[in-house]
């Protein structure tokens, strides 16, 4: 029978079209060093999450890492993209070279878990003091790293090839006017001198149950990139708006027809679109109309070219709708660099998935959908081949679906989440050292 023909059956059949692998097991040094580390784990994902700190300001969290590193006997570099910490292991034996990323920042969120470790941290973010959580789980991607490196530096005499470790600051993106996470870790050339065979990293996610792992091959988050239109009108009374231009009602119209460039421009049965308003700033009294009105929002994408075409598309439609109003606009779209889609090398996907499942269990392995959030870990993918996975952390029996999500105040982890990470990250980093899967 022909594989055009075996494949044609299998979808036929539903049948998973997955290349097939003998079914993988789980290292035994694997399980001791899970075992092993289970509790300094927690002890330090507690530690970490009483005490978060906003992107570019991990100096707490970045000086734990280091000191850490340094006790394994690794000589860690501090101080990159501002709080960054990397550290490189050389194993006993010659071998490929591998990158393994966790993210330290934490988000201005108000805790409201009611941990008995929870955060009362505050800080000042956009001029204004808000609350410090990690509500993203980076405590946890922190934790995992620490424990994956003393597991390796334990087996360091058998262990083939180099592994690089990069604790990164900023990865949701550093205050105004700065530089951060990981685009200026690689432009500050950790990638240089150490150019990994491939890189990996994880994330916890509530949409996953505790005890489940997720991975997609290809396209995996979004790109994200936002925009800024300010429409330019003239101010009047508001009891005679034919004394001016009114760039409210103009800014309203903008917003309506937007929602075309998605709907009626792009082909959303081959990929998802999202263009969404998340601001719109203008005017002080219910009497006047103002001079001038300014929409934010974010666009997410999964294809460069439709990338493109939306931001010409919103930019187009933005100049046209406010010169029908008498109005002109100054459309940034985008107004920044933003964030590229993460995308998983295919091959080494399905080269590593085993390794995956071996740690998970059969049946725990889930393929993951698209998901229109953003990850600066793609501009590590974008480098070299990368798998980045997801740690299932909402607790075993309550619906994920309905499950606090990750930004959330009430964000949840359940602890497990800290094993299976650990265990999946080192899984995976043995078996590509060692040519296995």
């Amino acid at each position: 029978m022909s594989r055009l023909l075996l494949l044609s059956c299998a979808l036929a059949l539903g049948l998973s079209t997955h290349p097939v692998h003998a079914q993988a097991s789980q290292r035994a040094e694997v399980a001791d060093a899970a075992q092993r580390l289970q509790d300094k784990v927690v002890e330090w994902r507690r530690d970490l999450h009483q005490h978060p700190e906003l992107g570019n300001r991990e100096t707490r969290t970045a000086a734990l890492v280091a000191a850490h590193l340094r006790a394994l006997g690794l000589e860690p570099e501090t101080g990159i993209a501002t709080t960054g910490v990397t550290a490189v292991l050389k194993g006993g034996r010659p071998g490929p070279r591998i990158a393994l990323r966790a993210d330290m920042d934490a988000l201005p969120v108000t805790e409201a878990t009611g941990l008995p470790f929870a955060s009362r941290a505050t800080a000042t973010f956009n001029g204004e003091t808000v609350g410090v959580m990690h509500a993203c789980g980076h405590d946890a991607h922190t934790s995992i790293l620490m424990g994956v490196a003393e597991a390796l530096v334990a087996m360091r005499d058998e262990l083939p090839g180099e592994v690089l470790f990069v604790f990164q600051p900023a990865e949701e993106g550093p205050p105004d006017g700065e530089q951060g996470g990981a685009e200026e870790m690689l432009a500050q050339g950790i990638f240089k001198d150490f150019r990994p065979d491939a890189v990996f990293g994880l994330h916890v996610f509530s949409t996953l149950n505790a005890g489940q792992l997720g991975v997609r091959s290809g396209p995996t988050m979004a790109a994200s990139d936002r925009f800024n239109i300010v429409v330019q009108g003239r101010q009047t009374h508001g009891s005679r708006p034919w004394g001016g231009v009114d760039p409210i009602v103009a800014a309203a119209d903008i917003i309506g027809t937007a929602q075309t460039v998605v709907s009626r421009r792009q082909d959303i049965s081959r990929l998802p679109v999202v263009l969404s308003f998340g601001a719109i700033r203008g005017g002080v009294r219910f009497n006047i109309i103002p001079d001038r009105v300014e929409l934010v929002g974010t666009i997410r994408t999964f294809d460069e070219g439709m990338r493109e075409a939306v931001f010409a598309d919103l930019a187009n439609v933005a100049e046209k709708v406010a010169a029908a109003h008498g109005a002109t606009v100054v459309a940034k779209v985008p107004d920044i660099e933003g964030t590229p889609v993460t995308a998983n090398d295919p091959a080494l996907t399905a080269r590593m998935r085993p390794s995956l499942e071996a740690v998970a269990g059969t049946g725990n392995l889930v393929d993951m959908p698209l998901n229109m959030g953003a990850e600066d870990f793609s501009y590590y993918a974008r480098e070299v081949p990368a798998v980045f996975f997801f740690v299932g952390a909402t607790p075993a029996g309550q619906d994920p679906a309905k499950a606090p999500s990750n930004h959330s105040p009430q964000f949840f982890l359940d602890e497990s989440a800290l094993d299976l990470g650990l265990r999946a990250m080192l899984q995976l980093s043995l078996d590509y050292l060692h040519g296995g899967s």
